[in-house]
């Protein structure tokens, strides 16, 4: 079985100074069987990249597409590279939803990224409406198109819309049943990439998800920006794989 994968999404959240003592934190704990990822806001991936350990691989929540230029705001996948990171996230529903990212533009985005050598963490995911009508099958698919003819390294995460910052987290036969159909149109594709669910993992449930053997990892939220928690997943993940 392959080295589980458990990476903290920080979203906007966080200064230097609580940053500095999470990693700190994380630098005494952090485990050689767990594939262990920290993704701050732009502000602080510098910091980050200069403490952390190294067994801590650093990446970004967002890029844009474009090498350089007049591109106000926007951080290339080149910066990110010259900084540090090892992995982007490209496709968050956040970035989906409430910035209007379309999946033209993320198409883009993976391209950029395997163009600079970033590893893309890609997230899917249907909302609680999609969910109702039944169209969970056809948004996935849709949006797992966007990586045909896209020969690289890719990790996939399966947020569901309706479980990210909720508190509630899909039942494990959903998530197992999604990861079925995520893999099988993986293999349409011929592409091979590891699965992450992400959507309110946390301590109390993150061994019922890692014993899903479906489930890669995990892409963790508010659990991640506490050391003790993110710890405890970490762990959680590791003994499970052990056994």
């Amino acid at each position: 079985m392959h080295k589980p994968i458990v990476a903290a999404n920080w979203k906007m959240n966080l200064t230097k100074k609580s940053a500095e003592d999470l990693i700190a934190k994380l630098n005494k704990f952090v485990y050689e069987d767990v594939e262990v990822i920290i993704m701050p806001p732009f502000t602080l991936l510098d910091m980050a990249a200069s403490i952390a350990d190294n067994r801590i691989k650093l990446g970004a929540q967002n890029c844009y597409y474009k090498k350089n230029g007049a591109f106000t705001g926007e951080i290339s996948p080149d910066m990110l590279v010259d900084i540090g990171c090892k992995y982007v996230i490209v496709g968050h529903s956040e970035r989906r939803h409430i910035f209007g990212e379309t999946n033209d533009l993320l198409r883009k985005k993976l391209a950029a990224s395997k163009q600079a050598g970033l590893i893309p963490v890609y997230c899917i995911g249907e909302t609680l409406d999609e969910k109702r009508k039944g169209e969970k099958e056809s948004v996935l698919s849709e949006q797992l198109n966007i990586i045909d003819n896209l020969s690289m390294p890719l990790i996939v995460a399966y947020e569901p819309v309706w479980a990210i910052g909720t508190g509630v987290a899909a039942e494990v036969v959903t998530i197992r049943e999604t990861i079925k159909l995520i893999r099988q149109k993986l293999r349409e594709k011929r592409v091979k990439a590891p699965v992450l669910y992400g959507g309110s993992v946390k301590p109390d449930n993150a061994k019922e998800i890692a014993s899903e053997t479906l489930i890669d990892g995990a892409l963790v939220g508010g659990s991640g920006l506490n050391a003790d928690s993110f710890l405890q997943i970490i762990d959680i993940f590791k003994e499970v794989r052990k056994c």
